[in-house]
Formats: structure tokens, C-alpha cells, sequence
């Protein structure tokens, strides 16, 4: 792989912000922009368990999914603050994601402003927390609606590896998923890594970038781009949504939603010995075609 570090920028005007991330599709980390906001200091583990502590939520590990996996199914299902003293107590690989807090707890909205100055189309009813234990992972992926995100870290520190959208085949992508064969656990430690770069050749040729998030930082991630997040710490944040400002987004996102995740459910269901069968061979066959020619030593190799 070939990693840069994310622009890590203190302030910026919406007419730069415009010009030089939302428009050319480029993810930057703003610092301040949600130092004004209530949640800034409020926002904490003990103040959510007194809330919501009760709450029943599901919890996932970190097993990444294969083809016979449910979408989104839980691990397992326990409340908000027996799942918060888990956490808190040392490492823990567990991490809950898209939990309405605001449902359970409408307060919440006034902690914070959306961001309107720097892009428009918010979906107001659904801002969304993310959270997870030290050692928990949220595994390569791109969201299926293509949103645009603004990702606030309120606790803890978390590594995220990004890809645009467009080295999906170098990141070998299953077909009707919005997933990665490859495993990126630990992509930042050498002695750690679980990246299979023999298996996956085409990898090595994918550009993207990196960058460690901390209390505050905010994230934005251009609709379609590719993210695998990596908890250094307990901790949580906060998703701002927007759809697609393009048309073809817009389509596309819908398609993803109403087409492609129909087709596969569906095909899961009544071949999926031979789905999966075609999935692997259609993924090694399009990462094969991302490799330089003249550098092309690979045998054409189908999964496990």
C-alpha cells in the first residue's frame, strides 16, 4: 500500500473547505470545529450511562463477516452501561455502530451544531454513535448510501486507514458488498499486520492515507471512500450524514440499497455455495487486471 497522511487542519473557511476537499473528494480532519459544541466537555462515559445506561444494545467483535454472515447481526446484545463498564475496565474488542443515542435521548441534539456552513442535505433525524472498546475494529468497508461523513472523536483514539472508492478492485471488493477480502487488522504494526500481501498482490498498487483521530477531531470522508477504523483506546464518536450532492450519487446510493443488497441477500440464500464460488473468483480476477503488466507474476488464485 501506498499511504500519505490526511491534511490536519485547525480551522478552515467553507469556501476552502469547498474548493479543496468536498468538491475534489478529499477527507481532512478540521480540530476545532466541534470545540464549541456542549458535547465538547459534556459528552463523557459516566454522563451517557446515567442517560441511556439502560438502554439494550448489540455488540459486535471482531470477526469479519463471510458469505453466509446476516448483515449487521449482532454478536451479542447486553445494556448501554453494563456494555460502558466493559470497556472502561481494559481492553476490550467490542464496539456497537449506528446506535440512535438521540432516540433514547433527545437532549442530546443541543449538544452540538450541524455543520451547514460547510455542506448542505444533513439527514438531521439520524446522527449517529460509534463506539468501541480498546483492540475493537470496524473492518475495511465503504458506506452502502454513499453520505458524505463528518466524524467526530469525542473519547479515546482511533487509527483509520482510507481509499477512495475508485481502488475498490486493489482492495478486493466483493461483488454486491460493500466489503474487503482483506483483513487490514493491525495494518499500522509490521509485526501485528494481518495483511496477506501474497494472497492479494493487487494491493500493493492501492493509494490511500492515514490518520490518527483524538478528542475533537473531526473527519470528513467524501461519500463512497473507503475506511477501516482501529480503537487505541475506549472510546466514541459521532457521525454527521449528507447525502450525495450528485445526482449520480444519489442514484447509485439507491441502487446500493434497494438493488445490490437485495440481490445478494437473496442470492445467499438460494445458491450460496455457488454465490460465493463466483464472488471469489470475480474478485481475484478484476484485482488482477489493477496489476501492471510488465510486473505481473500471479497466478490466478481463487479462496479458501
Amino acid at each position: 500500500m501506498q499511504l500519505r497522511p490526511v491534511d490536519i487542519l485547525t480551522d478552515i473557511t467553507p469556501a476552502d473547505f469547498k474548493k479543496n476537499y468536498f468538491d475534489p473528494r478529499i477527507p481532512v480532519v478540521i480540530k476545532d470545529l466541534a470545540k464549541t459544541w456542549p458535547a465538547y466537555n459534556k459528552w463523557n462515559w459516566d454522563y451517557f450511562k446515567q442517560i441511556v445506561g439502560s438502554k439494550k444494545v448489540g455488540i459486535y467483535n471482531n470477526v469479519k463477516s463471510d458469505a453466509y454472515t446476516p448483515i449487521n447481526k449482532a454478536d451479542a446484545y447486553t445494556t448501554f452501561g453494563e456494555y460502558i463498564d466493559m470497556i472502561s475496565s481494559g481492553p476490550a474488542a467490542w464496539r456497537i455502530f449506528l446506535f440512535n443515542i438521540f432516540s433514547h435521548a433527545p437532549q442530546l441534539v443541543n449538544d452540538f451544531t450541524w455543520p451547514d456552513h460547510l455542506m448542505k442535505g444533513f439527514v438531521k433525524q439520524v446522527p449517529m454513535l460509534f463506539t468501541g472498546g480498546q483492540g475493537s475494529i470496524t473492518h475495511m468497508h465503504f458506506d452502502i448510501d454513499l453520505s458524505h461523513i463528518l466524524h467526530t472523536q469525542f473519547a479515546g483514539r482511533k487509527k483509520v486507514l482510507l481509499f477512495p472508492y475508485e481502488e475498490q478492485h486493489k482492495l478486493y471488493r466483493k461483488p454486491f458488498e460493500v466489503l474487503s477480502m482483506v483483513d487490514f487488522s493491525n495494518f499500522y504494526e509490521i509485526s501485528k499486520s494481518k495483511i496477506d500481501h501474497g494472497k492479494f498482490p493487487a494491493l500493493a498498487y492501492a493509494e490511500g492515507l492515514e490518520v490518527t483521530l483524538g478528542h475533537g477531531d473531526t473527519l470528513f470522508m467524501p461519500g463512497g471512500y473507503w475506511h477501516h477504523m482501529e480503537y487505541l483506546d475506549s472510546g466514541f464518536a459521532m457521525s454527521l450524514r449528507a447525502l450525495n450532492n450528485s445526482f449520480a450519487g444519489k442514484m447509485k446510493g439507491a441502487w446500493n440499497l434497494i438493488g445490490m443488497r437485495n440481490i445478494d441477500t437473496l442470492m445467499k440464500k438460494v445458491a450460496p455455495v455457488k454465490w460465493y464460488n463466483w464472488k471469489q473468483n470475480k474478485i481475484f480476477e478484476t484485482a488482477a487486471k489493477e496489476i501492471p503488466a510488465n510486473e505481473i507474476d500471479y497466478t490466478l488464485n481463487t479462496a479458501e
